[in-house]
């Protein structure tokens, strides 16, 4: 099983199966040896088989799946291109492959086997790999020619599985093939793999063919060899990417019924194929031309991206000045946005390319403008342009409005474009001149949709309005399927909440006495006096002795280490010399004129990130203070770029700030909330959850109160829908001013009020990265998550259906707020939802949390929970009167509402409970 050079065939692939061809409980596997993993695409599968050097180690998604994730290694043969291949003797090498353009390996040699571990293996370990898949174990067949010579490398293919299963009892292994010496191996692999079965490869130019009766005879045998030893065996059959549609259900179906679980993909396996069980696809691609402005600055971004991930889907921004991707390459999006600020330069290519997307059955939106001018390639979407335009005519009325038109604003009566007529699909909104000429601005066609000019958003002042209802329109554009949706605003149904502080302004003297520091105030009036849990940053050139205040620099790391030793903070950095500019760090080097200028200091991106956070864990915590600092606040213009992100993922360095949340009454858009975070390459930079309070003070210019109104922005992202979590987002210097300490006393004073679950921003962020990686699927009413690792709420709009809790697994229960149901996701970060239009009046769940499942056990006739809160454990339980209940500590307060029974503590903060239920 080798990863094929297939650039040469052109494919035509239908994208039309999505779910599960058999039910989610089945187990099902996957070999991708692309590079760019879809966790989305891979992770609900049982066995991830993976190119190691396509693979990115450092990212979210390989953490949270690492454990059922398999390195490649090939045993009796070494590509020739690979850069290990240097490293190998003559001596070691017996022949050539010349199928696959590589040289068979001495099994024999003892000098080989230690390559094998201390070269290719353990390599791979340092990088993460925990789990492998060996390959070629029967390449020796080809050299070979005595029946001695063969026993001779099959005893020491023995002795290399078993070495490993002895070296790392913790690592799983899969085998490919290695019939002939399964027995004595059994015990030391997880699972065997083998090709072909009924379709395989072959020939001089490795066509697709159907194997013989004779040769599946054969497999049968060792098959049932395996069998014997109850493992898992996954077969990989091969099928032409424009058969994967229309003849891959029958080859599963036929595969599963031989006790086997099935995988069935192109012979380069770069793509992705399908198994058992398939995810549905979350991801859209939406273009965008970053010529002129960053991606985070993108109106694709800004304003797109948040109605998508509402709705459980991923918003993948790709630069159209890049080559547009390969249809093939394409199976892993639900649908493709053109979301250009400005027509593109080279229409007939983005047309015919779109049409390509058409044809294999992706839908398309065309968001604000059709990115191109040209009528003759308008046609081929079924739009007709008229020009009406001599004389101008004047426009009159509306001829057709949808009703998901007007949902901020009701779309202007103005327009002055080219008139466009619709030969297919159903519009939404159409308008005619005095002459009675229409032209449809907005549309759902079959190839799914477009909404142009106001009838997509206006502008109003610095205000950008939707005209049109995006949670609607992209849903029944791009028939994007109804999802319970993981949810990143909501924990055991309380609205999360966490705050954190930038270190800006640690030193600035208050004005009402300039002794003191804004950083005394923050300390004493703030942190000591609310118990919520606070993320708290520094800016080490602020407070360091070679930074910009010597002088005082003692005194100020004085008030740091007092901050750090409260109980309800954890440390993060602001790096040392705030950058303003993140992109302007070329070569590892930043000017002196994009960041502060502590004397002598010669920027350094290592000391600004990981350099900080030693220097925070061993100058200001104490040994005793965990979790240690492991967190970056973004400074300046918060753009990293890629490779700056890379370096924090490589470094496990977890990042927050970013994003414009600061929607308030008089100005109460959708424009003006964020989105979860914003992907660059393999790696997501998280948003904030509300602005900080420079934004509510016009950048420190007054009104000092202002931040005030940060309460009106977690008034409106909490309904009528909820979008974000409360974050209380300040800097040091909100300290320095009566008027700003205030504002900052009065958002805790309302947060303190609010039905919260908090938690820290470190908590937090996890949570925000599981939703670009978890991966659903689903058959009939029952969905299967997997990724839910830190991310622990699935929502249902509308409260049609309940979880059945006797047909689900890892569902603790639910809590209705307003239009939502949110479901609570227990300790595993896999969990089975079954749908059901009747509620369990007879079985015991939890209701409601403001603390964090720590441990948790589901059975038929009752409830075992742990729970750890930053605050007194307050709890509700849905308790039938056939049970009963034990706490480990009595609760303060216990009320009973019908079956709701609420236990609130003054002083617990950790609790157990059981519920024991009667049949």
């Amino acid at each position: 099983m080798k990863l094929l050079c297939c650039n040469k065939y052109i494919y035509i692939l239908l994208f039309l199966y999505t779910t599960a061809f058999g039910a989610i409980s089945d187990k099902s596997a996957i070999v991708y040896y692309g590079e760019n993993i879809s966790y989305p695409m891979v992770g609900i599968h049982d066995y991830i088989i993976v190119q190691p050097s396509h693979t990115n180690t450092s990212t979210h998604g390989f953490d949270v799946y690492k454990n059922k994730m398999y390195a490649y290694v090939s045993i009796g043969e070494i590509d020739t291109t690979i850069a290990e291949y240097k490293k190998v003797k003559k001596s070691w090498i017996l022949g050539n492959n010349r199928a696959w353009k590589s040289q068979i390996l001495d099994l024999t040699n003892p000098e080989y086997k230690k390559f094998l571990f201390h070269e290719i293996i353990e390599p791979q370990m340092k990088r993460g790999f925990k789990n492998f898949f060996f390959d070629t174990l029967d390449s020796y067949q080809l050299v070979n020619k005595t029946t001695a010579q063969k026993a001779k490398s099959e005893t020491a293919l023995v002795d290399i599985i078993k070495t490993f299963h002895k070296r790392y009892p913790t690592s799983k292994l899969i085998i490919n093939r290695g019939f002939e010496i399964i027995d004595s191996v059994a015990d030391s692999i997880n699972a065997v793999l083998f090709e072909s079965y009924y379709n395989g490869v072959g020939g001089k130019n490795l066509a697709y063919t159907k194997v013989s009766d004779k040769d599946r005879k054969w497999l049968d045998i060792q098959i049932n060899k395996i069998k014997k030893h109850k493992l898992d065996i996954i077969c990989v059959d091969y099928l032409a990417l424009k058969d994967l549609t229309t003849k891959s259900k029958q080859l599963i179906t036929d595969i599963q019924n031989q006790g086997m679980i099935p995988y069935i993909s192109t012979k380069d396996l770069t793509a992705y194929g399908v198994s058992s069980k398939n995810p549905i696809k979350r991801e859209i691609l939406t273009l965008i031309d970053t010529t002129n402005h960053d991606r985070m600055l993108q109106s694709a971004h800004e304003y797109g991206a948040l109605p998508l991930e509402y709705m459980g889907y991923i918003q993948k921004l790709y630069e159209i000045k890049k080559p547009l991707p390969k249809i093939k390459d394409m199976q892993q999006y639900a649908g493709v946005i053109v979301w250009l600020s400005n027509y593109y330069k080279q229409p007939n290519k983005l047309i015919k390319w779109l049409l390509k997307v058409k044809k294999a059955g992706i839908k398309i939106v065309f968001a604000n403008n059709f990115a191109v001018i040209d009528a003759n390639l308008l046609k081929q979407f079924d739009i007709e342009v008229q020009n009406f335009n001599k004389p101008k005519n004047d426009l009159k009325k509306v001829v057709h409005q949808d009703s998901m038109m007007g949902y901020e604003i009701k779309p202007p009566l103005s327009y002055d474009g080219d008139y466009l007529k619709i030969s297919t699909g159903k519009p939404l909104y159409t308008i005619a001149d005095k002459n009675g000429h229409t032209t449809t601005l907005a549309a759902i066609m079959p190839w799914g949709g477009f909404a142009i000019d106001k009838s997509f958003m206006v502008t109003v002042g610095d205000d950008n309005i939707w005209t049109i209802n995006p949670f609607k329109f992209f849903v029944q554009t791009l028939r994007l399927k109804s999802l319970p949706v993981p949810d990143t605003t909501t924990e055991n149904g309380k609205r999360l909440s966490f705050a954190h502080i930038d270190g800006d302004g640690f030193m600035n003297r208050v004005e009402w006495n300039p002794k003191l520091f804004s950083a005394d105030i923050i300390y004493k009036k703030i942190l000591q006096k609310y118990k919520l849990p606070i993320s708290v940053s520094i800016v080490g050139a602020e407070v360091d002795n070679n930074g910009l205040y010597p002088k005082i620099a003692p005194e100020l790391q004085k008030i740091v280490k007092n901050i750090y030793k409260l109980p309800n903070v954890e440390p993060a950095t602001h790096t040392f010399s705030h950058p303003f500019f993140w992109g302007k760090i070329i070569n590892g080097n930043l000017d002196k004129k994009y960041r502060l200028k502590p004397k002598g200091y010669k920027f350094s991106l290592d000391y600004e990130t990981n350099g900080m956070l030693k220097e925070l864990n061993t100058k200001y915590l104490s040994k005793e203070k965990f979790p240690k600092a492991h967190m970056l606040f973004w400074s300046g213009d918060c753009q990293p770029p890629e490779n700056i992100l890379a370096y924090l993922y490589k470094n496990n360095i977890l990042n927050i700030n970013g994003g414009d949340t600061y929607i308030t009454n008089l100005h109460p858009w959708l424009s003006y909330i964020a989105p979860i975070g914003l992907g660059r390459g393999e790696y997501y930079q998280v948003y904030t959850g509300a602005q900080d309070e420079n934004v509510y003070t016009n950048d420190w210019s007054g009104p000092y109160w202002g931040f005030k109104k940060v309460v009106q922005t977690f008034q409106l992202t909490n309904s009528p829908k909820r979008l974000k979590p409360i974050d209380i987002y300040y800097h040091y210097y909100s300290g320095s001013k009566r008027a700003s300490l205030n504002a900052l006393k009065y958002v805790y004073d309302w947060v303190e009020k609010q039905d919260i679950m908090p938690i820290y921003v470190s908590q937090y962020i996890p949570k925000a990265m599981d939703y670009y990686t978890v991966s659903i699927t689903h058959e009939n009413q029952a969905y299967l998550f997997e990724g839910m690792k830190d991310l622990k709420t699935l929502r249902l709009e509308g409260k049609k259906f309940y979880a059945d809790l006797n047909n689900s697994t890892n569902i603790l229960g639910f809590h209705d707020f307003e239009t939502h149901r949110y479901l609570h996701i227990g300790k595993k970060s896999k969990a089975i939802l079954t749908l059901s239009k009747v509620n369990n009046k007879h079985k015991t769940y939890l209701v409601s949390a403001n603390a964090r499942i720590v441990q948790s056990d589901l059975y038929a006739n009752g409830l075992s929970l742990k729970l750890d809160s930053h605050l007194p454990i307050k709890l509700k339980l849905y308790i039938p009167k056939n049970c009963k209940y034990n706490f480990t500590s009595l609760a303060s307060d216990i009320t009973h509402k019908g079956n709701v029974v609420s236990f609130n503590y003054k002083y617990k903060k950790k609790v157990g409970l059981d519920v024991i239920c009667r049949p």
